[in-house]
C-alpha cells in the first residue's frame, strides 16, 4: 500500500474535518488524486472478466480510506441529488453488489444524511449468493420490497458486478432509479448498463486516472 500523507488532511479532533484542502481546486480533484496514489496499479493483471489487462484500479483502497470516503459520499451525494432531480425520480435507498459497492454506499448514505436528517436515504448489500442460514437473505441491509434504488459499483469493466445488483434488487421488487459509479474503465461496462435499460453517471473513467495530469496536484488555492 502507497503511503499518504496524513498531514495535508485538516483533521483537528476539537472541529470538523474541511471538505476542502488547500492544494486542490474541488473535492473531485482531491478524490482524484487520492484514486491516483493508493489505487492505480500498473503491471500484468487479471480482471474479474477473465481478461488481460495492464491497468488496474485497487478502488478498496481508496474507498475503505476514511479522508477518501468523505470525498465519496460528499461527490456522491450531491450526484444523487442532481440527477434524481433531473429525471425526476425519487430515491429510497443505496447499494450494490458486494462489496465494491459496500464503502461506497455507506459513504454517501452518511452524507444524506449530515446533509438532511429527514431524507430517510438507507443503504444495502446485494450479496453474490443468497445467505445459507438465518433468514437466507440475498440483499442486507435496508432495503424494502418497492424502494427506489440507485445501484453504485466501485469499478466497472464489463458490467457484470452491476447488473448482477440490479438483477437481484428487481428480483425482490426493488425499482431502479439509475447507477452511479466511481471508476468507468471505459471498456463497455457502461454500455452493457445502459442496454439494460439504466442510466449510468461515472465520477471518473480511465481516462480521468491514467491521462498525462491525472493526479496533478493544482497549486489553486480555495478558500
Amino acid at each position: 500500500m502507497l503511503a499518504v500523507d496524513s498531514a495535508r488532511y485538516c483533521v483537528s479532533i476539537d472541529r470538523a474535518p474541511q471538505l476542502i484542502d488547500v492544494k486542490f481546486p474541488t473535492l473531485e480533484a482531491e478524490l482524484r488524486a487520492i484514486l491516483v496514489e493508493k489505487s492505480v496499479c500498473h503491471g500484468n493483471f487479471t480482471l474479474a472478466s477473465g481478461a488481460q489487462s495492464d491497468f488496474y484500479v485497487d478502488a478498496k483502497l481508496t474507498t475503505s480510506d476514511p479522508r477518501a470516503a468523505l470525498l465519496v459520499g460528499r461527490i456522491g451525494w450531491k450526484l444523487i441529488k442532481e440527477t434524481a432531480t433531473a429525471r425526476n425520480v425519487h430515491v429510497d435507498s443505496i447499494g450494490g453488489l458486494t462489496m465494491g459497492a459496500d464503502w461506497m454506499a455507506l459513504s454517501i448514505g452518511i452524507a444524506s444524511y449530515l446533509d438532511s436528517p429527514s431524507s430517510d436515504i438507507q443503504t444495502f448489500s446485494v450479496r453474490k449468493s443468497a445467505k445459507k442460514h438465518g433468514r437466507h437473505k440475498l440483499i442486507e441491509g435496508n432495503f424494502s420490497p418497492g424502494d427506489s434504488v440507485v445501484i453504485v459499483d466501485d469499478v466497472i469493466t464489463t458490467g457484470g458486478s452491476t447488473l448482477q445488483a440490479i438483477e437481484a434488487v428487481k428480483e425482490a421488487h426493488g425499482k431502479i432509479a439509475f447507477v452511479i459509479v466511481l471508476v468507468d474503465r471505459q471498456e463497455g461496462g457502461r454500455e452493457a448498463i445502459e442496454q439494460d435499460g439504466h442510466t449510468v453517471i461515472p465520477i471518473f473513467n480511465r481516462k480521468d486516472l491514467i491521462g498525462t495530469n491525472a493526479g496533478q496536484r493544482s497549486h489553486i488555492a480555495v478558500a
